[in-house]
């Protein structure tokens, strides 16, 4: 499957606010899960219906109703229609493949986003589409299959903790993209010392091996800097809305999202010139230790030529040469032969040279 642009040919030519599932189903079941607190109460279920939900939209609480699987359509129409959404809303959540971005709606902010995540027992790079829709009183969060990235959100909630109790929907979207970009700056630092450690191998011995891990990890940046680059530009964005949804005092926090991804596209930019200048100590390297073997070839080539010379014009034909007479001499010509063979290529293997 394509990591950088998928498309697929059924969906050319479909409406735009046609409620379909575009992108790779990950989980069999949707999973919903509702949060309603404020300073003083919180409520923490799992709902196995959207219309569980409906008691909680015009609280005065905050709701976050978080969503895991984004390939029921009916359950789509369903939110929409419980929250008196647009269906274009819901089309851009199930829309996986889409770019991130922000938009704003009369009674709603759109944000998309992709998330990185590092599998700890693969080091594969994993990344899905987080989608979340932020009302005055409720913040619904979109996820492709049901992981933990937001149980630090959770807990903090959980421990009443002043500023998440008491801020609004938009603190609570804040401290969610929050989470998204320090997975970013964690995910880079763990390539960025994987690379640093490439560093210290190649000037040490720089082996055939070592190109191909250069290459590989040159791959994963490439693929992390295609995510992170475009949600700069969402972010900055959202920063410069100005809806009744985002208040004064989260637009400051909206200026910290701005200087910790402007720090993850630096980083990725001083490892991909550090990529960079690994493969042309590569290159140095190998034309050096090219050079030194030809170095040393055309001194022995030097040393054997005058003696081809002398030999190819007199040869042995001499009348009296002790070895022809000898009953094992053709044996020990060819071991003298195999034996500086074998002697010459142990030095040369020896030497790296092969």
């Amino acid at each position: 499957m394509p990591r950088f642009i998928t498309k697929n040919k059924e969906e050319i030519g479909l409406s735009p606010d046609a409620l379909v599932f575009r992108g790779e189903q990950k989980v069999d079941y949707v999973g919903l899960r509702i949060i309603d607190f404020d300073s003083n109460n919180m409520e923490d279920n799992v709902i196995s219906t959207v219309k569980e939900a409906l008691k909680y939209r015009d609280k005065d609480t905050v709701t976050w109703l978080n969503v895991d699987g984004l390939h029921n359509v009916e359950l789509m129409r369903e939110i929409s229609q419980v929250f008196e959404l647009e269906p274009i809303v819901l089309a851009d959540v199930m829309n996986t493949h889409a770019r991130p971005k922000v938009q704003e709606y009369d009674n709603c902010i759109f944000m998309s986003i992709k998330m990185l995540q590092q599998d700890d027992a693969s080091d594969e790079i994993n990344v899905e589409t987080l989608s979340i829709i932020m009302t005055k009183s409720v913040i619904i969060s979109f996820q492709e299959k049901k992981g933990d990235v937001f149980e630090p959100v959770r807990d903090r909630i959980r421990k009443q903790k002043k500023r998440i109790r008491n801020g609004g929907t938009d603190y609570l979207g804040y401290a969610l993209l929050d989470i998204v970009i320090d997975n970013y700056i964690y995910v880079l630092s763990t390539l960025g010392e994987k690379i640093e450690a490439l560093e210290e191998k190649l000037i040490a011995n720089p082996k055939h091996t070592i190109i191909e891990e250069i290459n590989a990890d040159k791959q994963e940046l490439n693929f992390i800097r295609k995510n992170i680059k475009p949600a700069r530009d969402m972010i900055l964005t959202l920063s410069k809305i100005e809806s009744e949804l985002i208040n004064d005092s989260t637009e400051l926090h909206i200026k910290e999202l701005q200087d910790n991804i402007h720090h993850a596209i630096e980083s990725s930019d001083s490892y991909r010139e550090i990529l960079s200048d690994q493969l042309n100590i590569y290159h140095t390297t190998i034309s050096s230790k090219l050079n030194d073997i030809m170095k040393f070839l055309t001194i022995f080539s030097v040393i054997f030529i005058p003696l081809t010379f002398i030999a190819g014009i007199y040869g042995t034909n001499f009348e009296f040469v002790p070895e022809l007479k000898y009953r094992y001499s053709y044996f020990i010509m060819w071991a003298v032969m195999i034996v500086l063979t074998i002697g010459m290529l142990i030095y040369f293997r020896r030497k790296n040279w092969f």
